[in-house]
């Protein structure tokens, strides 16, 4: 018989399965107390013949069993423990396992998430230079996605004043991507906090950022985008923290640059503009 945090460790690791099926079988074995009887489960939560295939051929193999082993030797909080951040927690289809390195006492901070440009131009630096460090003088968590480009250098600054920050990967947390912010990510475990909802050994997928992205949103009271072309994982961000009611801010650009497009239309949209490090302090101090 699982506990609970069993049943979740289990659940998050089971390959074949989308986090929204993830989540249906939560909530399901939640309402139920049941944490055992995976047939029942798939049953009540509706999965659809490929997920509930998936599910019951591997439930009980000895591969999920082994990585569930190897997994539970590493710090990790579920969607019960009493750590997991409420404001996480309440977010559409949130992790039901977070991995994690570093100081876990930062998810008590305010949260600020930066995204950007993995191409920032010497404008993005600039931007990034006369804001983080008057966020980090206010005990703000930088929250964003360890990658190159606006989110390397958030953080980066973030350390470098004494500030608090928050890492979010798309793989497991044995892995570095991309490889060579090594040095960066050692640091951010070290002096911040790394998190991720993948196993360890897990890749880099190109569908995991996505996802690392509601995370980062999920997190975040504010989140604020710092040069993005119009089509960007920065946008998605940006989208999904409206649709959990986060406040969205943009920092202007030129009209001529492909990198200041996306900011440009989120502003006209009705995103708040920041022109200095005040009009984001504005949103915490509120």
């Amino acid at each position: 018989m699982l506990t609970v945090r069993e049943f979740l460790q289990q659940l998050s690791l089971c390959r074949g399965l989308g986090r929204v099926s993830k989540m249906r079988l939560w909530q399901v074995a939640q309402k139920h107390r049941c944490f055992s009887r995976v047939e029942f489960l798939a049953e009540q939560a509706q999965l659809g013949p490929n997920a509930k295939e998936a599910l019951l051929n591997n439930w009980a193999s000895e591969e999920l069993a082994q990585t569930v082993e190897l997994n539970q030797q590493y710090p990790q909080i579920t969607i019960v423990d009493e750590e997991y951040p409420p404001q996480l927690r309440e977010t559409f289809c949130p992790p039901l396992v977070l991995y994690y390195q570093g100081n876990l006492d930062l998810l008590r901070c305010p949260q600020l998430g930066v995204v950007g440009a993995r191409d920032m131009s010497a404008y993005g630096e600039t931007v990034l230079r006369g804001l983080i460090p008057q966020v980090a003088k206010h005990q703000i968590a930088v929250v964003s996605g360890l990658a190159k480009g606006v989110d390397g250098m958030s953080h980066r600054l973030a350390l470098a004043n004494n500030g608090a920050t928050i890492g979010v990967i798309g793989c497991g947390l044995d892995r570095v991507y991309p490889l060579e912010n090594r040095p960066l990510y050692e640091a951010v475990a070290k002096q911040g906090l790394i998190l991720s909802e993948y196993g360890r050994g897990e890749p880099p997928l190109a569908y995991h950022f996505p996802e690392r992205n509601r995370i980062i949103a999920g997190l975040s009271s504010v989140v604020v985008v710092i040069e993005a072309k119009k089509r960007s994982g920065s946008l998605i961000t940006a989208n999904l923290a409206l649709e959990e009611n986060r406040t969205v801010c943009a920092v202007p650009g030129r009209i001529d640059t492909f990198r200041s497009l996306g900011c440009n239309e989120l502003i006209a949209a009705g995103a708040k503009p920041i022109l200095r490090a005040q009009d984001l302090l504005d949103e915490f101090l509120s």
